[in-house]
């Protein structure tokens, strides 16, 4: 029998299946297109919770293009599908639908490609499609302020809420596609960010997570926004993603002195040496990553610093490498999450010259890499015997106001925030998680 007839004849019961690829900002979208999916009568599939759960019929992919690999990867998802089964209905969303559009174009597995630009019409476009002969592609590069999607974005269930307060970004780096992915910076009004949060405390929510593209260049003013969230909500951890060195004021360190803000960076420096920074066209150089990095540390001794850095970078020679390398080995940090540099077709570092060797590239991946597991692991040894105020996540770990990753022996209720005394580091395999061990105390 053919699955998609009964889709056709009873359109406005269509059940699917989401799934998310790549960053924090896909996964916020990724629930505001569960709540649009909802509010027009599409039914999630295999639900764990829900006897006789339908089987989806529809396969939405909300795609990442940070990399080609990525782009490859949703292609290989849809191939799966389709040999599943030959009448499941495969769209792709998201960046890839943007900027890889014709390369997805030549995949008889995808039925339908609804760029970021008509991600607000995502339902509709595929009711449309399923039911009559509508176009296959939906795509334009203009993007709209009210787009951005005020209300949803956090899935059911969830005590954390990842809360997108802007989108786009205006830097065009050279070896990032995303502005061609997601347009020029837009952000949300204060007003309308704070009218979320108190949703999503009313609704159970414990941490929120302001997120973005470049959450920096937040129009209205990251710190006002912050101020405004902190005196006018009963938010009571809130945590920022990405942030570049240069936007670490001083007005913005003086608010952490709120212990509702959580002391955890997430600092995007890409390279620790002004020639490949400048390359790259960041608006840094390397005295300023040394100088943000010692500047956390002085304000907010205990904050968890993680950093993103690209190894491998065309025109990166070995000097500059150990550079970078002997200015973070000298800097007080947490942890590095490690890129090796892969070309991203659309950007302008593919015509750079001085390009690297794969195994070059290898090999510096992973000297860095053992930098930061040794760094890691010396951190999560002076947390024994600390006290952490940690939040207890779906898998049962406490996550605390410093982002460390707690293991508890004892079974709490997901969603409490609990007095946490580390005990010990657990065995840290590769991918360096849940390192703390911990108990409960009164």
């Amino acid at each position: 029998m053919d699955l998609l007839e009964p889709m056709v004849k009873h359109v406005d019961a269509l059940t699917y299946q989401l799934i998310t690829y790549g960053c924090k900002v896909n996964t916020y979208d990724s629930g505001l297109l569960e709540k649009q999916l909802r509010e027009n009568g599409f039914l999630p599939a295999n639900n764990p919770k829900q006897k006789n759960s339908p089987q989806p019929l529809v396969h939405i992919l909300n795609s990442c293009a940070v990399t080609g690999e990525a782009t490859q990867e949703v292609i290989r998802q849809a191939r799966r599908l389709k040999r599943i089964n030959s009448n499941y209905f495969v769209v792709v969303t998201g960046c890839s639908a943007q900027v890889d559009t014709e390369k997805l174009e030549t995949q008889t597995d995808i039925d339908l490609i609804v760029a970021n630009s008509h991600k607000a019409q995502l339902a509709e476009l595929i009711r449309g499609k399923i039911s009559s002969t509508a176009e296959r592609v939906y795509k334009s590069n203009i993007f709209k302020r009210g787009d951005l999607g005020a209300g949803g974005g956090v899935e059911s269930g969830h005590t954390r809420a990842f809360l997108k307060i802007q989108d786009g970004c205006n830097s065009f780096c050279t070896f990032c596609v995303i502005p061609f992915a997601r347009g020029k910076s837009r952000s949300l009004p204060i007003e309308d960010i704070r009218a979320r949060v108190s949703d999503l405390l009313a609704d159970g929510v414990r941490e929120i997570v302001l997120t973005g593209v470049h959450i920096g260049d937040y129009e209205f003013g990251l710190e006002n926004l912050i101020e405004d969230l902190l005196l006018k909500t009963r938010v009571s951890r809130l945590r920022l993603t990405s942030l570049e060195p240069v936007e670490l004021n001083d007005r913005l360190m003086a608010l952490f002195a709120d212990p509702r803000l959580c002391p955890h960076f997430h600092m995007s420096i890409q390279s620790a040496s002004t020639p490949i920074l400048t390359r790259m066209k960041r608006k840094y150089g390397a005295e300023q990553v040394v100088k943000a990095l010692h500047n956390i540390s002085a304000r907010i001794p205990n904050a968890f610093v993680g950093m993103d850095v690209i190894v491998g970078f065309p025109g990166e020679d070995e000097n500059e490498f150990v550079e970078t390398y002997k200015k973070l080995n000298d800097s007080p940090w947490t942890r590095i999450h490690v890129f090796p540099y892969s070309e991203r077709p659309g950007t302008y570092a593919t015509r750079l010259d001085g390009k690297v060797e794969g195994s070059v590239i290898a090999r510096r991946a992973d000297r860095l890499r053992e930098l930061s597991r040794e760094r890691y692991l010396a951190k999560a040894r002076e947390q024994i015997g600390t006290v952490k105020r940690a939040l207890i996540l779906k898998n049962g770990n406490g996550l605390s106001r410093d982002y460390w990753s707690i293991n508890l022996a004892e079974s709490v209720d997901e969603g409490s925030e609990v007095r946490v005394r580390v005990t010990g580091i657990a065995a840290i395999r590769d991918r360096l998680e849940s390192p703390l061990i911990g108990e409960i105390i009164s």
